[in-house]
This record gives C-alpha cells, structure tokens and sequence, in this order.
C-alpha cells in the first residue's frame, strides 16, 4: 500500500489573472499576473531565492519550459511542464505535490495558463475519431449523451438550462470571471443551438488565463500564513477510449469514476455529499455537470435532475458547485482550468470568496475530464 500524501503539503498562496479574451496580454504577462498575486499572498518576497521549482501545464505552449522561466525570471532552477488534455492543471499540481512531499523540494510554483485565443482557431484541438460513424466535435459528442440521458432518466434542456442559470449567476459574483451575464431559463432555452440538445448557454467558451499557487511542507506553513489549505488527496485516472468501450453507456464517464474511487481513499472520504462543503467540477458542458454530480457520487444515478429542480447545488443549497462560475464564465483556457479551481476552492476554506462564500467550508473537492474523456483529474483541499 503506497504511503498517503494527505496533510504533507499545503497551499500557501493562490493567484490568477483576469480571465478572457486578453488580446492585449502575451502568455507572460498572464503568467506573471498570476505568479505575482500568489506570490504576494503567501509573503514571498524573494522568489529567486525562495521557489525552488516550478511545475507547470498548458496545453498550447510556445517555447516549452523557457517562456515560463523567462517570464518569471527564475534561471538555475528545474521548471517542468505538463500536457494532459483538460486536466492539465490538476497535473501539474499533483508532480508539485508530489515533490513536495517526498521531500525534494521545500517550496515550489504551480502554474497553469493557455492562450488559445491566439490559436486563430474557434474551438479545442480535440480529435475524436470517427468510430461507429459518431460526430467528431466535443459538442456533437457529449449532445449524444444527453440525449441517451434525457431517454433513460426523463430529463431536458430544462434542467440544463438551470445549471447555465445557476453559473451564470455565481460568475457574476467572480471579479475574475470572463461573462457577468445574469441569465434566465428562457434566455437559455431560446439561444441558438450549437448542437442538440446544447444551446449556446450550454456551452464553455474558449478564454485566455493563468492561475498559480504556492506549495510548501505542512510543517512549514505557518511561515507563510497561519491559515494555509492542506492537500488531502490528488488523483489522476485514465480511461477506456469510450468510442472504443463496449461498455460505455453513454450515461457516465469512467476516468471520474476511477479517479474518484482512489481520491476519497486518499482522503478517508466515505460520504462525499456529506462530507464535502463545496465543489468545482468540470462544466465544459451543462450535460457534463449533471452527469459529474452522479459520477463523484454527490447523488445517486439518475437524480440530479430532482436535485437541480430543488437547488441543492446553487451557492445558497446544501452543496455549492462551481461557486465562481466554472468554466460557463471563465471560460477554459485549458491548462489553466484546474489550478483555477483549486485558486477558488483555497478562498473558500479561507473565507475569502466575498459574496460566494460557503459559509463554514472545510473540506473542497476540484474536477477536471479531458479528452473523449479518458482522463480525469481531482484535487481534495481540507482547512485542518
């Protein structure tokens, strides 16, 4: 049985850029953005000195490890970066963990950041094949399975109209944010369709960002800040390609079934609903969400549609999901994604998340799926 990793590491600093369409910002500008805040919120003065290592993941980088530590002005030191589909943020962040607590380093940098606005190009390089004659886009894909959804368990596009209204609204209330639309279910129901069942507030759209944070041993955290967030669990899971699975359903997504199986293990999670106060989940889609909450057991199988109806996932009910918004409002610069759900899921355990604060959180989940998907990602945050 490996060692656990719980309580060895902490965060000690969190930070992000402004998330969107920054025509006006190069990749390093949004990385020193980023590293900066986190920088400043942990104490640190003298990186060169005080950062020992920087992991870091993008999905679209330019000039690999370099452009990072040229834009950070860290020279002489490792700097490593990661490529993982969507979950690439979280990836980084568990080699930052990892070397932390195997002891190698002290003190280390994650950051995440993509521009794919840049690109020239309208959505992600996700190239699904053409097996068994299904579509070759991400919306044409995952559409498939909400219809196969709706069929089995009696759901609609209203009940996904709800989740765009719910993270419209938290985003709102995320200075970070891209979109700070309020939005209703008939705005929802009325906007173009992308691909049925999805509308067009049904889907994430591409941004540009970069989020950071700081890691240290536990046992050196209150160096930094008395109220440093503690790494519970990391976890990462790949899966059967699902156009290939025999078994797929189209009703769940295996790589987070997977990685969350060993991520509450980790954790000593026995009743995630329960025990979790807030979540960031993975909202490339409305239809993702609705099957995220089932796949992390947050409710049982084929129930999230009576949970959406009763609001237990908005930021006032029982459990709050993607309390900034997710990826409906920031948009999914793709190696930015995870670490800026673990940058919000650290204001919450710190009470620091201003209008959308969970009251009392004290244990925080985070949540990415990439590609197909055949990977996921999840990081478990607790405040002791």
């Amino acid at each position: 049985m490996p060692e656990s990793i719980a309580n060895k590491v902490a965060v000690v600093g969190v930070g992000a850029c402004q998330f969107g369409e920054n025509w006006d910002q190069s990749r390093e500008d949004m990385i020193v953005d980023a590293a900066y805040e986190a920088y400043a919120d942990a104490g640190i003065e003298n990186p060169q000195q005080q950062i020992e290592a920087v992991f870091a993941g993008a999905v679209y980088p330019r000039e690999g490890s370099a452009e990072i530590a040229e834009a950070l002005k860290l020279f002489g030191k490792p700097v490593s970066l990661v490529s993982d589909y969507c979950q690439t943020g979280t990836d980084a962040f568990r080699f930052g963990v990892f070397a932390v607590a195997c002891g190698m380093y002290d003190t280390v940098l994650v950051v995440g950041f993509d521009k794919p606005k840049d690109r020239g190009v309208s959505g992600p390089s996700v190239n699904f094949d053409r097996v068994r004659g299904l579509p070759a886009t991400p919306a044409g894909w995952f559409s498939l399975c909400a219809a196969r959804y709706f069929d089995t368990f009696g759901a609609g596009r209203e009940d996904l109209a709800k989740i765009a209204v719910k993270n419209h609204h938290n985003g709102t209330l995320a200075p970070k944010s891209m979109l700070k639309k309020e939005i209703t279910v008939d705005d929802a129901l009325n906007a173009r369709i992308i691909s049925w069942p999805f509308g067009l507030f049904d889907c994430a759209a591409q941004s540009d960002g970069a989020s950071a944070c700081v890691l240290t041993r536990a046992n050196l955290a209150k160096n930094f800040r008395d109220d440093a967030v503690l790494v519970k669990a990391v976890s990462i899971a790949v899966a059967e390609h699902p156009q290939r699975d025999p078994d797929f359903d189209f009703l769940a997504w295996k790589p987070t079934l997977y990685a969350a199986k060993d991520a509450y293990a980790q954790a000593g999670i026995t009743e995630p609903f329960r025990q979790l106060d807030v979540v960031q989940l993975h909202d490339c889609f409305t239809l993702t969400e609705m099957l995220t909450y089932e796949d992390l057991g947050l409710c049982k199988k084929g129930e999230a549609k009576e949970h959406v109806a009763s609001g237990t996932f908005q930021l006032d009910g029982e459990l709050p999901v993607n309390t900034d918004g997710g990826l409906k409002t920031f948009g999914h610069p793709t190696g930015a994604t995870g670490v800026r759900m673990i940058y919000e899921n650290t204001l919450q355990l710190q009470g620091r998340a201003g209008e959308r604060q969970v009251e009392g959180a004290s244990l925080a989940l985070s949540h990415n799926i990439g590609g197909p998907p055949t990977t996921c990602g999840i990081a478990i945050l607790g405040r002791d």
